[in-house]
């Protein structure tokens, strides 16, 4: 689609919060990559990350645990596709799954560290990703990784602390599914997290807004989740 990577960038421009940022990204990226799973991932937002022996974090949900395409893109903070460092077939090694045929992940930095990746995949049957598609990956990942800078580096409010303002982007993105009726591995396979990583955030999200239950979570939230949600 003819600038199509436009679109992407102008809504990365008007975003406003963290939240809005990432929603405006997952809105947009999948049309123009034409890819059928992708998804933000923020290591400030998982807790139960470890860094392994080779000082790179582990990163199961999206299939980059201790395979080359997530050490290439945390060792040099650049995009990479399966095929740009792996012969033909060999990503089957890492990974089995038939909707992650093709991956390709770029990095989020900030203050010269990675601070999360924009990852992106392709289903069998769908066409690998090619030099084009990593150089506009690289362009999203450099208009992403300046506008999350800038909007961490405004200052913060002191007073009228919200439902809202307790909870990060994930935390909330999390509330919008439970409110739309979704379960655990439901969430967890659209976000790509784990259940259990959907587990341990809801009851982070229960200590932080004092509720005990998921339905008095999202009355708790009624005023900030989207109206569409019923």
């Amino acid at each position: 689609m003819p600038n199509s990577l436009h679109t992407v960038f102008d809504a990365i421009a008007g975003a406003q919060t963290e939240q809005q940022l990432q929603l405006a990204v997952m809105e947009t990226v999948g049309e123009h990559f034409d890819v059928q799973r992708w998804g933000i991932y923020l290591l400030d937002e998982q807790p139960e990350v470890r860094v392994n022996s080779q000082g790179f974090p582990d990163i199961p949900e999206v299939c980059l645990r201790g395979n080359p395409v997530g050490k290439y893109v945390v060792e040099r903070h650049a995009p990479a596709h399966e095929q740009l460092i792996l012969p033909a077939g060999d990503w089957k090694q890492f990974c089995s799954r038939d909707d992650h045929a093709h991956v390709m992940s770029g990095p989020i930095v900030a203050d010269g560290r990675l601070v999360g990746t924009l990852n992106l995949a392709r289903a069998k049957g769908n066409p690998a990703f090619t030099a084009n598609d990593l150089a506009d990956l690289s362009a999203l990942c450099l208009h992403l990784s300046a506008k999350l800078a800038s909007l961490r580096a405004q200052p913060k409010p002191s007073s009228n602390i919200t439902a809202s303002s307790l909870l990060t982007p994930r935390e909330l993105e999390i509330a919008e599914l439970v409110a739309r009726g979704l379960t655990n591995a439901e969430i967890g396979e659209k976000l790509w997290i784990t259940q259990n990583s959907v587990k341990q955030a809801l009851k982070r999200m229960f200590r932080k807004l004092e509720v005990s239950a998921r339905a008095e979570m999202v009355a708790r939230l009624q005023d900030i989740l989207p109206s569409k949600v019923s």
